[in-house]
């Protein structure tokens, strides 16, 4: 039903392994995006993304989020980016939700956004497709994973930044 009215469907981290929802998600060949389960290595990434091109659909991208390590931090391998590009498919990296800390003593997800910056500049060094970031103009009093987001006022700061490290890498390639 979505598909009727959005142009890119998401996959969820926690359901990148289901068969049965890459299959019809695909079918609406709308552009997939599925994001990298925590517990999911970059390269594992090739069977989610083969399960959607054999239901007949090419419009795909992934989403890099973070690793689980331990019991409360994700950490970011970067690694998975240049490995999940070798699938061909453009491989964004969500510099927000990978800050999150999951399953801390208060009940709440805690996060450590201090550090979006440097995973952005991060992702674009080792050459992400795109960029991931959830934001809100009061972070604090957002319904869900305000404690990783990027304030609304520090996004145009940000987005400049990692624009000039990318134009400069790129001057370097060519």
């Amino acid at each position: 039903m979505a598909a009727e009215y959005v142009d890119i469907l998401q996959i969820p981290a926690f359901l990148c392994r289901q068969t049965d929802l890459l299959a019809a998600a695909a079918k609406t060949g709308k552009w997939i995006n599925i994001k990298k389960g925590q517990f999911l290595s970059g390269p594992s990434m090739k069977f989610a993304i083969d399960k959607v091109k054999e239901s007949g659909n090419n419009n795909i991208i992934v989403t890099d989020r973070g690793n689980m390590f331990g019991y409360q931090d994700i950490i970011v391998d970067f690694r998975n980016i240049p490995l999940m590009q070798k699938t061909g498919v453009p491989v964004v990296m969500d510099i927000t939700h990978s800050l999150q800390q999951p399953n801390q003593e208060a009940g709440v997800s805690g996060g450590n956004p201090e550090m979006i910056e440097t995973i952005g500049k991060a992702a674009v060094s080792v050459g992400a497709d795109g960029i991931f970031i959830e934001t809100h103009p009061n972070p604090a009093v957002a319904k869900s994973d305000g404690a990783n987001m990027l304030k609304l006022s520090g996004m145009d700061n940000l987005i400049n930044k990692l624009v000039a490290l990318r134009k400069t890498i790129n001057s370097f390639n060519n």
